[in-house]
């Protein structure tokens, strides 16, 4: 059988990201996502999740912070998990690997997790933003096993990999790297006891043509969603509602404009069961690992 878990990142992020994510809950059309913590909107997304406790929501743990306007700083103000200038976290993945201490980063993981239950809210899961607890962009493995140790703590979930698949290696990562993560995933997810998904798909829009229309879009988005090995595989999207706060904060809002449009559509589920991918939640992966 081939599942998919498709997540909604970002939750939290801004208030056209919650709306998205509302719509989609609401329809039947989403069935996982995450909060980022540190970020304005993200209290809200935490009462939705407490008031609607059916649905799998988790935290979407964050290291940096991205745009260019609409930022962000840490939970915990580790001086290592900041720009020195700007009091912001860090903008890329690799900078995060490069400048933060361990010992503040696993305070900062706790820090945002803990303030979400002492909210009242119950995460069914945990990922990470911008890949930034991988470790795979420096070498830092350190990073991964830090952030199954958290989850463990908590008996939370994790998005990563135990298997690799070439038809799923990112574009610019040579595979025997990508074949590197799953050997420490097994040994630290056994270690702390996490549940990980067995494949992982990172989506790409630097391909060409897929941003000519909405159109080519989904056709290439639903060929790389059905074309996955039996087992469970997540991939991720970050669905917002056109408005002018996502132009402000992004130029290329189109993209996230139309990964909303793509849930949203209900012929986006009949097309994956009919190439026999059936969609499941962080809920149910709990369940079948479990079993």
């Amino acid at each position: 059988m081939k599942y998919l878990i498709v997540n909604a990142d970002d939750f939290g992020m801004c208030n056209a990201a919650n709306e998205a994510v509302f719509d989609l809950f609401r329809s039947g059309r989403l069935l996982s996502s995450t909060i980022m913590m540190p970020c304005p909107a993200a209290e809200d997304a935490v009462r939705f999740s407490i008031e609607n406790p059916q649905y799998a929501i988790g935290i979407h743990l964050t290291l940096t912070s991205e745009w260019g306007t609409y930022r962000w700083p840490s939970m915990t103000r580790g001086k290592s998990l900041e720009e020195p200038d700007t009091g912001y976290m860090w903008k890329e993945s690799d900078i995060v690997e490069k400048n933060v201490k361990y010992d503040e980063v696993e305070k900062e993981l706790h820090a945002q997790i803990d303030k979400a239950l002492a909210m009242g809210m119950k995460p069914s899961h945990a990922d990470n933003h911008m890949g930034s607890l991988y470790g795979h962009y420096t070498g830092r493995f350190g990073m991964l096993k830090l952030a199954l140790k958290v989850c463990g703590h908590y008996d939370l979930p994790y998005r990563m990999f135990l298997k690799t698949d070439r038809r799923l290696c990112p574009n610019g990562v040579p595979y025997a790297v990508f074949r590197l993560l799953p050997i420490f995933s097994k040994m630290w997810s056994k270690k702390y006891h996490v549940i990980l998904p067995d494949y992982m798909i990172f989506p790409d829009w630097d391909v060409p043509g897929m941003r000519d229309s909405y159109e080519a879009y989904r056709e290439r988005i639903l060929k790389i969603w059905t074309d996955i090995p039996d087992g469970v595989t997540e991939t991720y999207v970050h669905p917002s509602v056109e408005c002018e706060e996502l132009k402000s904060i992004t130029a290329r809002w189109q993209d996230r404009v139309w990964e909303y449009n793509l849930l949203k559509d209900p012929e986006t589920e009949k097309y994956l069961l009919s190439k026999g991918v059936k969609l499941i939640s962080y809920r149910d992966l709990v369940k079948m690992r479990k079993n």
